[in-house]
Parts: structure tokens; sequence; C-alpha cells
């Protein structure tokens, strides 16, 4: 156990009010694209601290402004602290943890204590991306703050050759399926429609056709969520690969792995909006979906020569 200092916590409050600008910045950023700015500080002032009708004065938004930054200067403080107490260094896989259990659990804990509907409020996905980006934002802060030793950034990719070749791997697969919707896009005379489409969705959420905002942001907005997602799995791809290297008669326990995340791909989709498998088409999500896997397949199998070796000069005992 560690010695908790002042400046420890100095610095959390600082990196937590880095994390509530940006956190604040990306919903300003998401209003601005949906054509309502401030729509997301005057919902919240509403359900929070007004009558929950939606709709809030300038008073009770700069309230509620003071409250969001409070909150997270708190956050911060309390999460350098535990670091600090526990003898853990700031990094990217803390803030991950801190994104999905300590900011997205104020945020619907508090959503709870008023009874407000979870659900259609914001969209789950862009209180995730908002938390997960000041989460990243306060570690960055606090790893420069604290004087680290623990690699950060560039560094890390360079001593994790897993991540970094697990990056690589997503950003072929996420090139490959950007292609081919540009291609789809193109033969229906809608270019970059579906990044529109699933940014609108994903983004915004967008109830239907009529509200996807076809326009260079929302595009340029998408493109970092669908590289941010393919980059996890391939990082999730190589990690499997390489196990397989040791292990080759895991192969079929991987295939049905991989399976089972086809489908549940799909489930995830039909969630989100059943819309956009009508106006995007279930074939063509599909081949999308194949040609991403099997590029980055191809990228791996290019790339693990022992991977090649096991299962082309040896034979594959199946074993579950």
């Amino acid at each position: 156990m560690q010695r908790l200092h002042a400046a420890s916590i100095g610095h959390g409050v600082v990196g937590g009010l880095v994390a509530g600008a940006v956190v604040a910045l990306w919903f300003f950023v998401l209003d601005v694209f949906g054509g309502e700015p401030l729509h997301t500080p005057r919902l919240l002032a509403s359900v929070l601290l007004g009558d929950g009708s939606g709709v809030a004065g300038v008073r009770l938004i700069a309230a509620y402004t003071m409250l969001h930054f409070g909150v997270f200067a708190f956050m911060g403080a309390a999460i350098a602290g535990a670091l600090a107490l526990i003898g853990v260094a700031p990094g990217l896989v803390v803030g991950v943890a801190v994104a999905l259990g300590v900011l997205d659990a104020v945020y619907y804990g508090a959503l709870l204590t008023v009874g407000a509907n979870l659900l259609t409020l914001l969209p789950g996905v862009q209180v995730l991306l908002a938390n997960l980006f000041g989460a990243m934002a306060m570690m960055m802060y606090l790893h420069r703050a604290e004087h680290a030793a623990t690699p950060l950034g560039p560094a890390l990719l360079r001593q994790h050759r897993l991540l970094a070749q697990g990056i690589l791997t997503g950003l072929v697969g996420a090139g490959a399926v950007a292609l081919w919707f540009l291609f789809v896009d193109v033969l229906q005379q809608q270019p970059f429609y579906t990044p529109a489409a699933l940014g609108s969705l994903v983004l915004l959420g967008a109830r239907g056709p009529d509200e996807v905002q076809l326009t260079l942001a929302m595009v340029a907005a998408y493109t970092v969520v669908h590289v941010v997602a393919f980059a996890e799995v391939g990082v999730l791809l190589v990690w499997a690969a390489e196990r397989l290297e040791q292990s080759p008669g895991l192969a079929l326990l991987a295939f049905m792995a991989f399976v089972i995340l086809e489908g549940l791909f799909l489930i995830v989709a039909v969630a989100l909006g059943e819309w956009i498998l009508g106006r995007l088409s279930w074939w063509a999500i599909g081949i999308g979906n194949l040609i991403g896997v099997a590029a980055m397949g191809r990228w791996v199998w290019q790339t693990h020569p022992r991977l090649r070796q096991q299962f082309l000069e040896r034979p594959v005992e199946v074993r579950l």
C-alpha cells in the first residue's frame, strides 16, 4: 500500500476536469451534427435538475454544467487517489476500466436516482464512447503529471507487439470493409451513404432513413468508430492466432467462436436499428463482414509463419 500525497489528489482534480471537458466537447459536436446545439446539456439539466420536460433555460444549463465538472473533478480526485494508494500507474487498460466501471456507473446511477428512462434518454453507444474518450484523456494527463515510468501511446505499441500487430490487422479489415461499402454506395449512386447512415444510427440515434446526416463530418466521425472497433477485433484475432500457434488442436473451437461472433454481430445490428438492415441490404452487410474477416485472416496468415507451418506441415488434432 502506497502513501497518498496531496499532489496526486490535485492531479486527479485537473484530470477529472480534462475528462469532463472531453465529454462535454463530444456531446457538443454530436449536437451540432444533429442540428440542435446544446441539446444534450439541456436534456440532462431538465432531467436531473428540472421537471424532466426536456426544456431548460440558460441558468439551469449553467447549473448543470457546474454539476458536470464538479462530479468529474471529484471522480478524478478519487480515481487518482485510489491509483496512488494501490500503486498502479495510469494506463490504457486502467482507462477502459474507469470508463466502463466508474463513469458509466455514475451516469446511469444518477439517472436511476431521478427515475429517468435509461434506454431512450441518450443512445448508450454515445455515452460509452464519451466516457471512454474522457477516461483516456484523464489517464493521459495523469500519466504525464505523475511522471509514470510505464509506457503510454506509441511507446506502448513498441513494447507490446501483440497490440501493434492487432491494430495493424484491424486497419486492414477496416479498410477492406470501407472499400466494399464505398463500391456498393457508388453502384447505388449514393457515395458514402453507408458510413453516414451507420454514424447517424450509432452516434445520433437515428430512427429511420429520413434522419441520416449525409455530411463529411458524420462520415469522418463514424470512420473513427469504425477503425477503433476493427482495431479491437484485430487484437483479438492476433491473440487467437498466437494461441493456435501453440495449440493447433483448438482450431475447431476457434471456428465455432467465429460463428458465434458472426451471429452476435447480426443480433447487435438488428438491436441497433432494423431499418438499417433494410436500407443497406442483408447481402451487402453479410458480404462486407466476410470481406473484413477474410482480409484480416489473410493478413494474419501471412504475418504468422509458425501458424502456417502448424497447419500445412503437421496433422491437426481437433480438441474441444
